[in-house]
């Protein structure tokens, strides 16, 4: 064998791999440092009585309530809420994937068409921007009226809050692009179509995943909202009904999980987007 094919790992890299870890595991600790302070003093505020249980349980409280929601047999007893936490996820989690989707299918190509034609932009930004300001449960009515009590409902809500922040970011990253570019482009031959795939897109990335994220988190609030009055299952649904009955041990734990599904939902998006633009953290350092 001869000197050039051998690899060895260096006192060096093996420093910078604790540095590493020893970054994030700092990291973890000052994220989660917040949380914990605010838990152990809510459990202290509510075991020395100065909350209600019934109206603010502990956190111990709501723990067991979460691990009896999520673990325990759904046929031990007539509570509803008895290990049902994860379909219930799923229900929720499947709503916002398929109005998401809708979103991105159709806000993307519309703000890239928008920011790069101003033709388009004159008959259709119009309408967008005079149906935007309208909030999510103004169009719970209407939902409801066409579609029912069922999924298409809480799809169709999810799409329209989605749409309007990926359609304005994808549209401000079309226009916000090097002219210098598009000439050079169109100095080779590129023709319009090859101009908006090659050009206009990939500059555009960057705002899309903004607006994607923006999307995302609103997505979810629409797919609470739509649960709570024109769904019979999911997050929403339980946040309401155990509200009804008096168990917020219940709602709480269902606003945790709401949260948390919301946090790792971004934090796949944000995962996606570092890879697509490792171009432009390459080009940032």
């Amino acid at each position: 064998m001869g000197a050039g094919t051998s690899s060895t790992t260096g006192p060096g890299d093996s420093v910078q791999g604790r540095a590493l870890w020893g970054l994030r595991a700092a990291t973890v600790a000052q994220a989660l440092a917040l949380p914990l302070a605010l838990c152990l003093l809510w459990e202290a505020a509510g075991r020395s009585g100065w909350m209600p249980e019934g109206i603010l349980p502990p956190p111990s409280t709501v723990w067991q309530a979460w691990l009896a929601w999520a673990f325990a047999d759904p046929g031990m007893g007539l509570n509803p809420y008895l290990g049902t936490w994860l379909p219930t996820v799923g229900y929720s989690a499947s709503r916002v994937a398929k109005g998401f989707a809708v979103a991105i299918a159709i806000g993307v190509p519309a703000g890239i068409l928008i920011g790069w034609s101003r033709m388009i932009a004159r008959s259709v930004d119009p309408m967008i921007q005079s149906l935007r300001p309208i909030p999510i449960t103004a169009w719970l009515p209407f939902s409801i009226a066409v579609f029912g009590i069922r999924d298409m409902g809480a799809v169709f809500l999810i799409a329209i809050g989605a749409f309007y922040p990926i359609v304005v970011n994808t549209t401000a990253g079309a226009r916000d692009i090097n002219k210098n570019l598009v000439r050079a482009a169109r100095m080779m031959g590129a023709s319009e179509r090859q101009l908006l795939l090659r050009v206009v897109l990939p500059n555009a990335l960057p705002s899309i995943f903004t607006g994607l994220r923006l999307g995302l988190g609103i997505a979810w609030t629409a797919v609470i909202v739509a649960e709570i009055v024109a769904v019979k299952s999911g997050l929403g649904y339980v946040l309401w009904d155990a509200y009804y009955v008096g168990r917020m041990d219940v709602v709480i734990a269902d606003m945790v999980s709401i949260g948390i599904a919301g946090f790792l939902s971004d934090r796949l998006l944000l995962l996606v987007s570092n890879r697509v633009l490792h171009w432009k953290q390459f080009g940032a350092r």
